[in-house]
Order: C-alpha cells, then structure tokens, then sequence
C-alpha cells in the first residue's frame, strides 16, 4: 500500500478512535473530544476496525468535485472572453458573460480561467521593478535636498520644517537646519551655509516643490524658480525627481531623524532650533559614519 495523505484533523480522528478501539476511551469522551454525536463515533469506529486507519479520511479525497463545471462551458466562455472581451478585466468579463450570454459564473472562476489561459496576469504578475539608481562616484557630486514638515519639538514648540542636504556618494550629512517653513528663503539660507561650508556641488536632486519649480509655466511664465535662476548663476543643475524612492537617501535620513531623534528629544529639556539641529546632525552622522564610502571630491570652490 501506498501513501496516504490525511489532513491534521482526519490524523486526530484516528488517534482517537484507535483509542476507544483499545478501550482507554469512553464513546461519550471521544465524542466531546471530536464534537460529534455517539452515531458518528460508531461509524468512524465500525469503517476502522473493517479498513484501518485510511479508512478515516473524507471518501471525496482525489475525486473531482460535484460542482466542477464542465471543461466545455470554459472553453466556450474563454472563447468569448479572447473574441469580445479580451481587453476587460474579469469582474466586467464575468458580467458580460452573465447579461449578454447567460453564462453565470464566479468573477473568480473567470479570474482564475482568464489567468491559467495567459489572458489575464494576477498582481503579482504585473509587478514592475525599476532598476535602482546607483550612486554617484564623487563627493560633491550630487546632494540630495529635501524638507520635512512636522511638529519636531511635539506641544513644546510650533511645528516647522527640517531641511536636510545629503550627499548622494557617501550619504554624509552636509546641512541640516529647522526653518519655520519650506519656503525660497529657508532654503537660500541653507544654500549660502553649505556653499560655505563645502563650495559648490555640480548638481542638486530635489523633488518637484514649488521652490525647485513652477508647476504651471506657459509662455509668459518659464519653469524656473527664484531659487532655481540663483543655482543657475551659480552653475549648478538642479534635478527634480520623479517619485520620492528616486531620492531614498535624504527620504531615509528624514525617517531617522522622524522615528529617533524626535523621540529621544522628548525626553530632554525643550532645545532651541540650533541645538536641535546640532544634536539631529550628529545622531545622524553617528549612524552612517561606519558604512561611508570615501571616493574622490568634486566640489567646486565658489567665491561668494
């Protein structure tokens, strides 16, 4: 004989009723224990003594159901999908074949045919991944900006914004300041101390905020900004991204400061935007510091 495959619950019933076949349980036991009535342990009990233990299993295992619907009703209905319907998804499928062919069949059942047929892909299937940007070979390459607006001081202060520069090479924390608001002058303030501090990048990667540029141009009206011209007399591009995993690094060192820092600052006396900044800035450096790269500089002195 060969393998007989039992689900758990058919592995307890004969557990148990090998035990009452052995008299180390009582029928009423074994009928509480299983939650079937005296009539249904007898019958398990009288199937086991003439068949043994594979006689306990549900007597449907391997067969093919009572409700199968019958191979030529999907033919004929995955014909109709691939001649009318081929371009709808199968909840409207399975309505049309309802309303304009009488055929009555499950979104489902339709979902499942469609998608062993290769007419429909599941949403697994139809998952893109794009390929990740790679890092830029220099320091001072590229610098990644972005604000964070938040109450960063909880009820003990106003909520402001965190404006975060990271460097795309080696993710070194390059400016970091709170600002009432993410506005064309924070971020002037910003550029002048890092261009201070690190003379002049080749180019800035931003999202598409109104400060890096103009939604709406026309012809009276180019895209660039106030802040956008200034990095243009100084030669510097700026890159607006496309969706914000495109600038994970600065995304992620906002993240560190959201879910450390500002927990860690409600438990110290109430600092003012400077210290705070100072103590983000080397919490922050602190955890990227062991797994910086140390590639070559391509920062541009500046005369300011």
């Amino acid at each position: 004989m060969g393998w007989v495959i039992m689900s758990e619950r058919e592995l307890n019933r004969v557990e148990v009723v090998a035990q009452v076949e052995d008299s180390r349980l009582s029928i009423d036991n074994a009928a509480s224990m299983l939650d079937l009535t005296r009539r249904q342990i007898f019958r398990l009990l009288q199937r086991y003594r003439r068949d043994g233990a594979s006689a306990i299993r549900h007597k449907a295992r391997g067969k093919p159901p009572n409700n199968r619907i019958h191979k030529a009703k999907r033919d004929y209905a995955l014909n109709l999908i691939k001649e009318d319907y081929a371009d709808f998804g199968p909840t409207l499928a399975a309505e049309m074949l309802a309303e304009h062919h009488g055929l009555k069949v499950s979104r489902e059942t339709v979902r499942k045919w469609m998608v062993e047929d290769g007419i429909w892909l599941s949403r697994k299937q139809r998952r893109t991944f794009h390929q990740p940007r790679l890092r830029r070979e220099c320091f001072g390459e590229l610098i990644q900006i972005d604000g964070s607006d938040r109450r960063w001081f909880e009820d003990r202060g106003d909520p402001c914004t965190l404006l975060v520069f990271i460097d795309d090479a080696t993710s070194t924390l390059m400016e970091l300041r709170f600002v009432t608001s993410e506005n064309t002058f924070s971020y002037f303030e910003a550029l002048e101390s890092y261009l201070l501090k690190h003379d002049r990048p080749v180019a800035f990667y931003s999202d598409k905020h109104s400060v890096f540029r103009n939604p709406n141009p026309n012809e009276h009206m180019t895209g660039m900004t106030q802040f956008g011209r200034a990095l243009a007399e100084l030669n510097i591009e700026i890159i607006c991204a496309n969706s914000s995993q495109a600038k994970g690094r600065v995304e992620r060192a906002n993240g560190r400061c959201r879910t450390g820092w500002s927990r860690s600052c409600a438990l110290r006396v109430s600092p003012t935007w400077k210290t705070a900044a100072h103590s983000c800035w080397a919490s922050l450096n602190a955890i990227t510091r062991s797994s910086q790269r140390h590639p070559p500089s391509l920062t541009i002195c500046t005369a300011l």
